[in-house]
């Protein structure tokens, strides 16, 4: 891949495993020097430190923080410029995902399910904003498709994600003209994880909601966040869907 984002430094949020790990992967490919946040996937994340340093010496690094704690969110962002020399794009990719019908919602989850996907990605914006600022540089947040068509029975993450694209296009006005704001809305991408109440038949109904009739990979999203970073330089305030046609369809 072009190395067009060599001396550039980005901060991932939930790196170590799943689609975040495809965002590091595909950032570092593309020149970046990583930073792979987590809470308490440490093998993961050492793997992928590993790998990607074998690849380019020093050039991954990670991050161990509890998103939940506002209190860590600065340390996390000053770390990250202390480790690296700088801070050029943050990508809000960390996110608990678990049903959570009306009747039995309750104080925690409200607190795990919006300060995750909501609380989190506000205060890291704040904490990164005066590097960001000086940078010119840009966040990517990962929303989803259910930001605008809650997905039954999951009402605390819809409403999260809802938030998080407001958050998207509110950053971008408070941000600019310095930092740009964008988001990527995925469909099916990865099946959640512990999703027993998910079953094969529940999954091909989905899948078959999608206009290309197949479930998309991580890297379909970790190119739109390399876009959205590097190649995007006059687009802001945007929140792009990446579902294979599924949001239009159902």
């Amino acid at each position: 891949m072009e190395q067009g984002m060599q001396g550039k430094v980005v901060l991932v949020t939930g790196g170590a495993k799943r689609v975040g790990a495809a965002i590091c992967r595909r950032l570092h490919a593309a020149g970046a020097q990583v930073a792979v946040h987590y809470r308490n996937s440490v093998q993961p994340a050492l793997a992928l430190q590993d790998e990607l340093n074998a690849l380019r010496p020093d050039s991954v690094a990670t991050f161990q923080a509890d998103l939940l704690d506002l209190a860590a969110l600065p340390p996390l962002v000053d770390q990250v410029i202390a480790k690296f020399g700088r801070l050029d794009a943050l990508v809000n990719n960390a996110s608990s995902f678990y049903p959570t019908p009306l009747a039995g919602i309750d104080e925690q989850q409200w607190h795990d399910l919006l300060g995750t996907n909501l609380r989190a990605p506000l205060f890291l914006a704040q904490a990164a904003a005066p590097e960001l600022r000086h940078r010119l540089g840009c966040i990517v947040n990962i929303v989803d498709i259910h930001a605008k068509r809650p997905m039954h029975g999951h009402l605390l993450y819809s409403v999260a994600k809802a938030g998080l694209a407001a958050l998207t296009r509110a950053l971008a006005q408070e941000m600019a003209p310095q930092v740009r704001v964008n988001a990527v809305a995925p469909g099916v991408i990865m099946w959640p994880e512990h999703a027993s109440w998910m079953d094969d038949e529940q999954r091909r109904k989905i899948v078959a909601l999608t206009l290309l009739k197949r479930a998309g990979e991580p890297d379909d999203i970790a190119r739109t966040v390399a876009f959205l970073i590097q190649d995007a330089p006059y687009i802001t305030g945007q929140i792009i869907t990446v579902d294979g046609g599924r949001s239009i369809n159902i």
